[in-house]
């Protein structure tokens, strides 16, 4: 798993609450993608307390944090959580698994229907219901961008998902993380943005 390091970000272990996340494998275990994603969002879920009000993302590793986030509710180690969902599949699993209160690379995208018919091959419509693209709230497409190869510099791939006709926006939140978790061969390591301030 590559990820580019940021410098704005440094590394620490703290949690800050006591919720038991899943212990790191052996370190003989080989552990999938999606293992690590599910280690990633369980580690995430740590930082959760009862009476928050959550963003619940859209992808696989959101998923797992949603599944997380009803387990801890239906022990009773979570209450009055809020969850507001990105997407309506989102909201679907927050609300039934959750309990809720409403080997390519993929990007979720948000695209004008306008330009629907004349997408790229590269582009394939996720989230879809008996046949049909699904449709945010605001009308557009969400639609997988796949990537052929490692993505690289994230603005640059930013700068030209973003200058594709069609799209509005993109699933890469860049510089608005102040805590970033990451899940890799070497366990989960924690990562906090400097403070320009105080």
């Amino acid at each position: 798993m590559a990820l580019a390091y940021d410098p704005l970000f440094i590394t620490s272990d703290k949690s800050p609450i006591d919720i038991a996340s899943p212990p790191p494998p052996p370190s003989s275990m080989i552990l999938t993608q999606d293992e690590l994603k599910r280690i990633a969002a369980y580690k995430a879920v740590d930082f959760v307390k009862s009476g928050m009000v959550l963003g619940l993302g859209t992808g696989s590793t959101a998923r797992h944090a949603v599944d997380r986030i009803g387990e801890l509710l239906r022990q009773g180690k979570l209450e009055n959580i809020v969850g507001i969902p990105t997407s309506e599949k989102t909201e679907e699993q927050a609300l039934s698994s959750a309990s809720l209160s409403p080997t390519s690379t993929r990007i979720p995208s948000s695209t004008s229907p306008s330009t629907a018919p004349t997408r790229s091959t590269r582009e394939a419509p996720v989230g879809r219901r008996e046949g049909e693209a699904f449709v945010t709230d605001n009308g557009n497409y969400i639609v997988d961008m796949y990537l052929e190869k490692d993505m690289g510099d994230l603005r640059s791939v930013s700068d030209e998902i973003l200058r594709l006709p069609g799209v509005v926006e993109h699933g890469m939140f860049l510089d608005m993380a102040s805590t970033v978790i990451i899940a890799g061969e070497l366990g989960v390591r924690i990562k906090n943005k400097h403070s320009s301030c105080c």
